[in-house]
């Protein structure tokens, strides 16, 4: 987010994506990815009609769910820590404050075992070629528009509106039960970030009948859903498959 950006907020950005699957002809396939996850089902539950397939991966539907570290921090710190985090960005939340408090949830992982890890490894180049590749990727988050990421904070994460019924978007108050399209639903077995509970727990919420429902717990944490080995040779050719199975 530029500074041009900093006060568009989730509403904003749903409309986007309306426009978008307009452009496309009108009816899609989603895939939510991560904080996408929420947003692909706010679309789906505004426009039914729009949405033939909804793949929700590490998505945090029902944020009260499961009990990681992610949900006790939005509960147990006030608004005014991420308010003026926002106003140290001019009014975005800056990538690099993110990264630190993601790094803060593990910091044995970060700030110790990473480097362990590359000592032992510093005489194999294709470990130092992937890891080298993958940090310039992690340590260069992108900026965030400040009113966009106290919207989700306030009304998602503390709240838990979109769960309850009472997320208000696109001109109505948004319904998860009003999806009704086969829906396959990703959590990481040792997700952090996204506890399992969060994505899988949206089965109960969507109104898509449990037999269009897919509920898939893949090995290793949250950033191993999109990036890790197993799950780009297994599990999202599987994806692929049941989109074209069921979204037509």
């Amino acid at each position: 987010a530029t500074e041009g950006v900093k006060d568009l907020d989730i509403n904003n950005y749903l409309e986007e994506l309306v426009v978008v699957i307009d452009a496309l002809g009108g009816r899609v396939n989603l895939v939510g990815l991560c904080q996408g996850g929420w947003s692909s089902a706010m679309v789906a539950a505004r426009f039914p009609d729009k949405v033939n397939a909804l793949v929700l991966a590490g998505a945090p539907i029902d944020t009260d769910a499961g009990d990681g570290p992610i949900k006790r921090m939005a509960h147990e710190t006030p608004m005014s820590f991420y308010e003026e985090l926002v106003e140290l960005g001019g009014g975005r939340m800056l990538g690099k404050f993110m990264l630190q408090g993601w790094k803060n949830l593990n910091p044995v992982e970060h700030y110790v075992r990473e480097h362990v890890d590359l000592y032992e490894h510093i005489d194999d180049p294709a470990y130092l070629a992937k890891k080298e590749t993958f940090e310039r990727w992690y340590e260069n988050p992108v900026d965030l528009p400040g009113r966009w990421y106290l919207h989700a904070i306030h009304e998602l994460f503390k709240e838990n509106r979109l769960a309850k019924g009472d997320f208000v978007a696109m001109g109505r108050r948004l319904k998860l039960d009003d999806i009704e399209c086969p829906a396959y639903l990703l959590a990481g077995a040792d997700d952090d970030i996204t506890t399992p509970e969060q994505v899988l727990g949206a089965a109960r919420l969507l109104g898509t009948p449990a037999d269009r429902i897919v509920q898939k717990t893949a090995p290793g944490g949250h950033i191993g859903l999109f990036m890790g080995s197993h799950t780009l040779a297994e599990i999202w050719p599987d994806i692929a498959r049941w989109i074209h199975k069921h979204g037509k």
